[in-house]
């Protein structure tokens, strides 16, 4: 890739369909594993006008009410009026879930009280990734497209824009320099509204009260191009104007196509599906290089077989900008990270799924701490 470039990241508000559904699918996994940690959970949703279609496969001796447990997350979304797309009071919950194959569960399930010795709950490739271009080492452009729809939730949520509805998506551009970010380029947010409010009353208020609070001072150089709501008007969203599922968002949930990604999901899965954990750990690993100022850039490629407990290979990225990290790759053992995915998957049984409930915190957020060199080392 060439050091002068525009890049290009989107992400998607709580109350996108897509979003909606991956909630739902946490939020039936959360309820599950707060009865039973050992539960196997393969939750999907989808949902289209009035309904929501919950399937999958489940094992578990929790006892949920999983029909409440998706009106709930509707609810706290947003979606309370059938005008915004969908309503929790009135939409039909259908369920359909199965139990897991036990030719699966023969290779998944182990001793419970030594989990690193779990199989892979399939086989596949999952990625980690971190950089120092944001404090929470994370891509700029992704980072700064959370965040506007972040505030746009916000700012419907207290009532300062009142005329804001659920459903958003936003978009920036990035211009690097020298291989770093150097200005934004380009901002677009579609939000989804009341039919009472102007076209030109909102995109002006989407500009001063959303985008420009969020976009760094130092980032701003020369005209930005914003887009706000393209098309005109946007009232019909939600599920009503999209059918959502568990799993679009993929792209949203991880890196911003800054990275590759394995094509697994996240949401709704419990820790023996390595697409999740893996993913999580590989994360964790990247971020602790890049913390401790071992690289500046990290990329984790991380393999399963379906039922086996180590991976079948291991790869560390640096991109050149490590030597000391560089010299180390030797030491990332197939091992050390198999070790890191189960303990994580063992510390974050029940939480690994509940940070994905919340609208921004998916394997993408990172709690900082400090080091002893004063680097942001961050926690799983």
């Amino acid at each position: 890739m060439a050091n002068d470039y525009l890049f290009t990241s989107e992400s998607v508000s709580e109350g996108h369909p897509d979003k909606v559904a991956d909630q739902i699918s946490d939020a039936i996994l959360d309820a599950i594993l707060t009865e039973d940690k050992y539960s196997r959970v393969a939750a999907e949703t989808l949902c289209n006008t009035g309904l929501v279609v919950l399937a999958g496969e489940i094992t578990t001796t929790a006892n949920v009410d999983y029909i409440q447990v998706a009106r709930n997350t509707i609810k706290r979304i947003g979606y309370d009026n059938t005008e915004y797309g969908i309503d929790y009071r009135g939409c039909a919950v259908l369920v359909a879930y199965d139990k897991q194959s036990p030719d699966i569960a023969q290779g998944v399930d182990r001793a419970h009280d030594n989990n690193l010795d779990q199989g892979a709950g399939d086989q596949g490739l999952m990625f980690g990734y971190a950089c120092e271009e944001t404090p929470e080492l994370m891509p700029l452009p992704i980072h700064l497209s959370h965040r506007l729809v972040e505030r746009q939730a916000n700012l419907r949520r207290d009532g300062r824009l009142p005329w804001l509805r659920p459903d958003a998506k936003s978009q920036v551009t990035v211009r690097y320099v020298d291989g770093k970010p150097h200005s934004i380029d380009t901002v677009v947010l579609s939000t989804q509204h009341s039919p009472d409010i102007e076209l030109a009353t909102l995109r002006e208020a989407v500009i001063e009260e959303v985008i420009k609070p969020t976009l760094p001072a130092e980032l701003i150089k020369g005209d930005i191009k914003f887009l706000v709501n393209p098309t005109g008007r946007f009232v019909i969203g939600g599920p009503q104007g999209d059918c959502g599922l568990t799993g679009r968002k993929i792209i949203v949930d991880t890196y911003g196509g800054a990275a590759p990604h394995g094509g697994g999901a996240f949401s709704g899965k419990d820790p023996s599906k390595v697409d999740r954990s893996a993913a999580y750990a590989g994360r964790y690993v990247a971020k602790n290089i890049v913390a401790a100022g071992l690289a500046s850039r990290c990329l984790i490629q991380v393999s399963y077989a379906i039922g086996v407990a180590q991976p079948t290979s291991v790869m560390v990225n640096t991109f050149g900008t490590g030597p000391a990290c560089r010299m180390r790759r030797s030491r990332v053992s197939c091992r050390s990270i198999s070790t890191c995915v189960r303990r994580a998957s063992s510390r974050c049984s029940t939480c690994c799924a509940r940070s994905t409930r919340r609208a921004r915190l998916t394997v993408t957020s990172a709690a900082k701490s400090r080091n002893s060199r004063g680097n942001p080392r961050t926690r799983l």
